[in-house]
């Protein structure tokens, strides 16, 4: 299959390497040219724009960091110049008016689209073990799903236009939500006089179980290896679980969801962005306490 793929940063250029190895043909774009170099080494064919890439494709495969550069890159530069009928999937996280919109523009042109952002980070990016939530109709979910699965161990349809932002919204709210709640329980535990290790041993086998205590320990040195064991460098941005929780409270405003744990998280992670955490792992959150 030949696949254009759009946007090859952290989270991309991982993605459009699996898609080479799958087999396909990768016309790969990006605005940066040390991640078009990447590309091309990882044996993507590349281009210098984006309606070049996407000529003559079966699918055009996006990964852009908001909702604006979705729509600006779709509607100037993908449509008209990708093949009619060609499969479009948008693997951004973008408020949920805009992937809507963005489809119903889409199918107006003659293309089916849907959205299918991702959980797992950078490192399930490398090593192919996605999960993708896709929204869209029957018929375009088993159109994506080859297109999606050598970049993923999971891909779910999530529902209608749309499901798959609102599924990724509402899964990284609780992502941060435990996040936080991880962080302080492992700093009551150290300060009230039990080994953060031995708590870690208890909790991940009773019913504080939960994956960001298990499989991505904030506190350094203790349970899994995480961005925790290396300064809070890689990993999932705190910059970026704010846009996201952001997202979701947009999703929560317009739908009138009642969401205090979502809202106390947004603030929290608003105050230590805004202190210049940004560009930290979003476990960071145990340095704070």
């Amino acid at each position: 299959m030949k696949i254009a793929f759009i946007g090859l940063g952290n989270m991309g250029g991982g993605m459009a390497a699996n898609l080479v190895k799958a087999g396909h043909e990768v016309r790969a774009f990006d605005l940066s040219a040390d991640a078009v170099a990447k590309a091309a080494e990882q044996g993507c064919a590349t281009f210098a724009t984006v309606p070049e890439a996407v000529a003559g494709v079966d699918a055009v495969v996006t990964m852009l960091p908001n909702g604006a550069i979705v729509r600006s890159v779709y509607t100037a530069e993908v449509f008209g110049h990708a093949p009619e009928g060609a499969l479009f999937l948008d693997c951004s996280t973008i408020d949920l008016e805009t992937a809507r919109e963005v489809v119903v523009l889409a199918q107006a042109a003659g293309y089916e689209m849907a959205d299918a952002p991702v959980s797992g980070g950078i490192a399930a990016a490398n090593g192919g073990t996605l999960t993708f939530m896709v929204g869209g109709s029957d018929a375009v979910f088993e159109r994506a799903k080859p297109v999606l699965e050598p970049m993923a161990k999971t891909v779910i349809h999530a529902g209608d236009t749309g499901a798959g932002q609102v599924a990724k919204m509402c899964n990284n709210m609780l992502l941060a939500v435990h996040m936080i709640g991880t962080c302080e329980a492992l700093a009551l535990a150290q300060k009230a006089g039990l080994d953060p290790q031995t708590f870690y041993e208890i909790s991940s086998k009773a019913t504080g179980y939960c994956w960001s205590l298990n499989d991505y320990t904030p506190m350094p040195g203790v349970g899994a290896t995480s961005p925790a064991d290396n300064g809070y460098a890689g990993g999932f941005a705190s910059a970026l679980m704010l846009k996201d929780l952001r997202l979701a409270m947009a999703g929560a405003a317009t739908s009138g969801a009642t969401v205090p744990m979502g809202e106390h998280a947004t603030k929290i992670y608003e105050a230590f962005v805004e202190a210049g955490n940004g560009g930290k792992d979003f476990g960071a959150i145990f340095t704070t306490l």
